[in-house]
């Protein structure tokens, strides 16, 4: 296993890259990549979606101008529907956000696997289960990760507190 050795005249332990406030990590990509990613994930993701729409409702037939429009309607659809969830979802609080998030996924799902022939119940409880997970897992990694943001905000406060400045200590002497 590699292990990274810090250059001398840097303490061990330093960032290699500016962090934001409460970051724990550097980071190493750039704003222009994160802003393609932020736009381009969710559009490559509706692409793909939507070529999955089209090709279980063809069932193996040949594609055709219907199959293929049928294609790029439900990727629009989704991507617009991504991004009214992504922001409208950080207005909410943690439980109605996850829920958002599980139901639209639960939703996509039942939608695809609808178009396959499957008994509409069936469909109905592979959504409602997705929908599910979703949610749970969700609401699970706000709360973990909210009360680990609030667990590190006070320990910064406290630090902050037990810190004595060293240029108050000199002056009072010197004075």
């Amino acid at each position: 296993m590699a292990h990274a050795v810090s250059t001398p005249g840097t303490p061990a332990g330093a960032r290699t890259g500016p962090a934001g406030p409460g970051r724990t990590t550097p980071d190493v990509l750039g704003r222009k990549t994160h802003l393609l990613v932020k736009w381009g994930m969710p559009v490559a993701t509706a692409l793909v979606y939507g070529y999955w729409v089209a090709s279980v409702r063809r069932h193996g037939g040949p594609i055709t101008g219907t199959n293929l429009l049928f294609g790029f309607m439900s990727a629009l659809a989704f991507v617009i529907l991504y991004f009214v969830i992504r922001s409208v979802g950080r207005r909410l609080p943690p439980e109605p956000h996850a829920a958002l998030w599980g139901a639209f996924a639960g939703s996509a799902l039942g939608f695809i696997y609808s178009g396959s022939g499957v008994a509409m119940f069936t469909a109905i409880l592979a959504s409602l289960l997705l929908a599910g997970a979703v949610t749970g897992s969700l609401v699970y990694h706000y709360y973990t990760h909210r009360d680990a943001e609030e667990a590190r905000a006070a320990h910064l406060a406290a630090a902050a507190r037990t810190a004595r400045p060293a240029d108050t200590s000199r002056t009072a002497r010197t004075a």
